[in-house]
């Protein structure tokens, strides 16, 4: 179980290797929706979103003995470059498994902060099973993307964050990929907000987060076809738990949904997020009527958004 103090002292510990990010808000916005709407800009985080929490306090909490024999971790994305610039601050060896597919920018960024690049074939069990050898061969401690408990502990800290400026939100709102960030951040509401709600938001093309929360058991997706590249996960043992507890609801949005409201924060806000970011602000307009008048927070995870793909 995670307790409250589990976050606070997380919090403390991270700090030297985070950014804290700035909470903006839109006038505009806050019409169209018709509520005080609180966007915590993730996409302004270190090495642009919100995983490099996670990744920090999940190696800090090693133990000596643990950090000379490093760190390993699946990923094609934002937690490798989260991981290997967290082992990197703290003196750590970092093997990141990346599938043969990943963006050439993504691996040169990862071999950038440090980390050592282990390609193998693009499918899970090929992950898996190139983190378990390196494991094996080096004694490195794996340490999943998001289902782990100071993995969780980590990203529950920009919910902190958030609460610390606006203390009296009535919700949350975060896009659910694996499951860290909204398990973390629905701990962070139950522990340190007033009767803060937590939502999630999900793409329908991939809504197994959805399904899950109605059915009682993790589901999985037959599809991946979502521009929101980054939730295409599904959710962790560790998570799901969590996410039944305290998460309110989840809202899914269609793609066209993802796309308007990705283009309405870019226009109207003047920063860049990635389309998982927008899936959060997408579910607070389709369900705008339900939030009218309410003080409202949305996590902006990330800003590494493929601008040679952009959806408009």
């Amino acid at each position: 179980m995670i307790q409250k103090t589990d976050l606070s002292g997380c919090h403390a510990r991270i700090a030297p290797y985070i950014h804290r990010t700035p909470v903006l808000t839109s006038s505009q916005l806050n019409q169209l929706v018709g509520a005080e709407l609180f966007f915590k800009c993730e996409n302004f985080q270190r090495i642009g979103a919100f995983k490099m929490r996670g990744a920090a306090n999940a190696v800090l909490q090693l133990t000596e003995e643990q950090r000379k024999r490093g760190v390993v971790t699946h990923s094609s994305g934002n937690f490798a470059q989260a991981l290997a610039l967290a082992a990197r601050n703290i003196g750590v060896k970092a093997y990141i498994v990346m599938p043969s597919n990943a963006p050439n920018v993504k691996k040169d960024a990862v071999k950038g902060y440090g980390g050592e690049v282990i390609e193998c074939e693009p499918n899970v069990i090929a992950r898996e099973a190139a983190a378990k050898k390196v494991e094996t061969d080096k004694g490195a401690v794996f340490i999943h993307p998001y289902d782990n408990k100071d993995v969780i502990i980590g990203q529950g800290s920009a919910c902190m964050e958030l609460l610390e400026e606006q203390s009296l939100l009535d919700a949350v709102f975060t896009p659910v990929g694996g499951g860290g960030l909204i398990s973390g951040t629905a701990l962070a509401a139950h522990f340190f907000g007033k009767q803060c709600l937590t939502y999630g938001a999900e793409p329908e093309q991939v809504n197994d987060a959805f399904r899950s929360l109605k059915s009682g058991k993790i589901e999985s997706n037959a599809s991946t076809n979502t521009i929101a590249d980054g939730l295409r996960t599904n959710l962790g043992n560790l998570n799901f738990p969590i996410i039944q507890q305290h998460v309110k609801d989840i809202i899914t949005v269609s793609e066209e949904e993802i796309t308007a409201a990705m283009r309405l924060i870019w226009e109207r806000m003047k920063i860049v997020v990635e389309p998982s970011s927008a899936v959060a602000f997408a579910a607070v307009l389709k369900e705008k009527e339900k939030f009218k008048y309410k003080k409202v927070g949305i996590i902006l995870s990330g800003g590494n958004v493929d601008l040679g793909a952009l959806p408009f």
